[in-house]
């Protein structure tokens, strides 16, 4: 007679818990929620009032001051930037040497003027592409403030996206190499550029 097999014993194995998905208006999913904070918006930030003399013939127009213009209240304050020093080649003055106040008085002297595209705007640190919300400046305001003025100059690409209205209200327009550390075109070509406004300036005397 053969034995019975020993029965054997199954082994229930451990199952994990299904756990269910927390759904966002529960109490853990709203903890979650909580524990990662959404970053607090860029600060809005107002730029410099414009260095415009009614005598002015050709207006040089930026994007938006970085953070060491805004600091200064001065254009162009990063130790850095090269608009001083080619400005001053082109107009034949030691424009880098002088401080602000100098600069200013020389520039008007030479009948131009300095402004930004962007009045206002949101942005964290200093780069353009950082911009957020920008207010564009009043061309009514110029037109008013300097009624000789006949060329538009704009200090790199951003600065440059405002040129279309400035063609629409009757101004003749110039882009020019950007003067921002920024951009490393070498400092040679950006000077060549700019050159072209010792003819406008010259044919103004």
């Amino acid at each position: 007679m053969s034995k019975r097999p020993a029965s054997l014993t199954r082994t229930a194995l451990p199952v994990a818990s299904a756990q269910r998905p927390r759904e966002p208006g529960s109490r853990r999913g709203r903890q979650t929620a909580a524990a990662q904070p959404h970053a607090p918006p860029a600060p809005r930030k107002h730029g410099l009032a414009p260095v415009l003399a009614r005598d002015a013939r050709v207006l040089i127009l930026g994007s938006f001051p970085g953070e060491a213009s805004l600091a200064a209240r001065q254009y162009y304050a990063h130790p850095r930037n090269h608009f001083w020093p080619i400005l001053g080649a082109v107009l034949g003055e030691p424009l880098a040497d002088l401080a602000y106040r100098s600069r200013l008085a020389r520039i008007k002297a030479h009948r131009v003027g300095l402004w930004d595209t962007i009045v206002a705007c949101e942005r964290r640190g200093s780069l353009d592409g950082a911009i957020r919300n920008a207010e564009r400046g009043d061309l009514d305001r110029v037109r008013r403030a300097a009624p000789a003025l006949v060329l538009v100059c704009f200090n790199g690409q951003t600065a440059a996206r405002a040129a279309p209205a400035w063609q629409a209200a009757g101004y003749a327009t110039l882009v020019l190499p950007s003067t921002s550390p920024a951009y490393t075109r070498p400092l040679g070509e950006k000077l060549a550029a700019w050159q072209a406004l010792a003819a406008v300036l010259q044919g103004g005397r």
